[in-house]
């Protein structure tokens, strides 16, 4: 067998079950001296066992008699507000239904660390795993150390050939887009999030979408990394682009953004209409109030922790559920007026020159 990181790790069941060609179920029943195994399998079990050096944990010997009643949540994200309150769900959601969940934080640690912390939480016995991965290099790691046989659910996450539970964030980027189109909007811009999260790029993906039915597309596209300070950074682009809206892809960029005009006299929405994304608790209390596309974190959460608890009792589960937003209109969008629009449009065109 191949060890993960630079050390070796203790083998767990599920190393066991994959090198005998048997389920974790039956490991677990050869352990505990179960009668309904056949000679032949518990003998092919008993044999990888001590190929791999393992040793049943106190935890691992009951299995059979009753189950740990342990899921893991495994989380690389630091203080995001999405991520963060999608992740206390999943907790409130796994205490609701019986479960004790283990959460391990792997936000800013490297690779191997990542990977001992990972290989430490499968010695817990976890009936199952929630992952929260957003980023493509976050994804590629735990889907190279997690076991096959191991329940997962991947939120706001893309772990090849895993159930996926997430926002629908394609469909909140149309709706960022759709609100401004209707408010009259045809110069609009875009603070993209950073490229490697799935999320930011779906919003994009939806957003220029619908601008592109609408015989559109944005005027100006930036990026940032989620921070207001960022946010603040892209103000510089939008305004020699010269648009009359954006659309901003988290609120936190978006409140920076609104510091940067506030600095120089520039009014929302009077100025510029602004659309962020999560509807943060403090969104409501910016100034202007931000309209804002709202994600169903808790609901995120609740259907995640559902559908693991169906794979771990053995049931098939879809392979993708996508949980619909909505947008919250505030005061930070309104319709252009001409000569709002006429301004911007000649200041675009100066820009290119």
């Amino acid at each position: 067998m191949t060890t993960m990181g630079a050390t070796r790790r203790r083998p767990t069941m599920y190393d066991v079950a994959r090198e005998a060609g048997v389920s974790h179920q039956t490991v677990s029943r050869v352990i505990n001296g179960a009668p309904n195994v056949a000679p032949a399998t518990a003998e092919r079990v008993r044999a990888a066992m001590v190929a791999l050096g393992y040793r049943p944990s106190a935890s691992a010997r009951s299995l059979a008699a009753r189950r740990s009643r342990v899921v893991g949540v495994v989380t690389f994200v630091g203080a995001y507000f999405g991520p963060t309150s999608t992740i206390r769900a999943v907790e409130a959601a796994a205490r609701a239904r019986g479960y004790t969940p283990h959460t391990v934080s792997l936000a800013g640690l490297g690779m191997d660390q990542a990977r001992s912390l990972l290989d430490d939480l499968l010695q817990r016995d976890v009936e199952g795993l929630v992952v929260v991965a957003p980023t493509d290099e976050q994804a590629e790691l735990v889907d190279s150390v997690l076991p096959r046989e191991l329940p997962v659910l991947a939120l706001e996450a893309r772990l090849p050939g895993r159930p996926l539970v997430a926002s629908d964030n394609e469909r909140g980027g149309a709706l960022a887009a759709e609100h401004l189109l209707g408010l009259g909007h045809t110069r609009i811009g875009h603070v993209a999030g950073p490229s490697d999260w799935s999320e930011a790029r779906l919003r994009t993906v939806g957003f220029e979408a619908a601008l592109a039915d609408a015989g559109l597309e944005p005027v100006v596209t930036t990026s940032g990394d989620w921070s207001a300070r960022s946010g603040h950074a892209a103000w510089a682009a939008l305004r020699e682009a010269g648009v009359t809206a954006v659309f901003v892809a988290n609120d936190q960029m978006a409140l920076g953004l609104l510091s940067a005009m506030s600095k120089e006299g520039v009014g929302v929405p009077q100025g510029l209409s602004v659309v962020g994304y999560d509807n943060t608790p403090e969104s409501e209390w910016f100034f202007p109030a931000l309209t804002t596309v709202e994600q169903e974190f808790r609901r995120a959460g609740e259907v995640g922790v559902r559908q693991l608890v169906r794979m771990v009792e053995g049931q098939k589960v879809e392979p993708q559920v996508l949980v619909p937003p909505q947008i919250v209109v505030r005061s930070s969008t309104a319709p252009p007026t001409v000569e709002k629009a006429d301004a911007r449009h000649t200041r675009g065109k100066q820009a290119v020159r």
